[in-house]
């Protein structure tokens, strides 16, 4: 006889998942009423934190693929929160750059970011937010070995 599991319910991914859907729902809800959504506000903090940067560096920090990130990247450089410029190594190479009015935008969404934060941290409590964080930049860190081909990754052998 066949023991029933509830795979969903084991699955790792798609638990992780379900968090993020209901997490982005709230961090967008909060952050409505910049006009920004989660992905745009952190995509501009990148950016602040880490300077401009080429188009596959800043897809790889957000572990996106460049056609999702050009989806991102289209209405804020429209709305003049960010620019492409050419590379001046290789002018094939497209830049990503913060502007003035990206930063001033950042100021204004931070409280509402903020607020979200603290909602969170009101839930779960700081440690627990704080372990949550550590958690999900591991997965984020190892995503080579994570997305392996199989028998190329890690084993489960002793």
């Amino acid at each position: 006889m066949t023991e029933y599991l509830d795979l969903p319910m084991l699955c790792n991914c798609a638990r992780i998942r379900r968090a993020s859907r209901v997490m982005t729902r709230y961090y967008d809800s909060v952050l409505a009423p910049s006009g920004l959504g989660i992905n745009q506000f952190t995509l501009l903090g990148y950016l602040r934190s880490n300077g401009p940067m080429p188009m596959n560096r800043l897809a790889d920090l957000l572990a996106m693929d460049r056609a999702t990130l050009g989806h991102n990247v289209r209405p804020l450089e429209r709305d003049g929160l960010l620019e492409l410029v050419r590379g001046t190594e290789d002018a094939r190479v497209k830049v990503v750059a913060l502007t003035p009015a990206g930063e001033a935008k950042l100021d204004e969404v931070r409280p509402l970011w903020g607020a979200a934060q603290k909602a969170f941290e009101d839930i779960v409590g700081p440690d627990q937010a704080a372990l949550i964080r550590s958690v999900m930049d591991a997965i984020s860190e190892r995503r080579a070995d994570v997305l392996a081909p199989l028998g190329q990754g890690p084993t489960t052998e002793d």
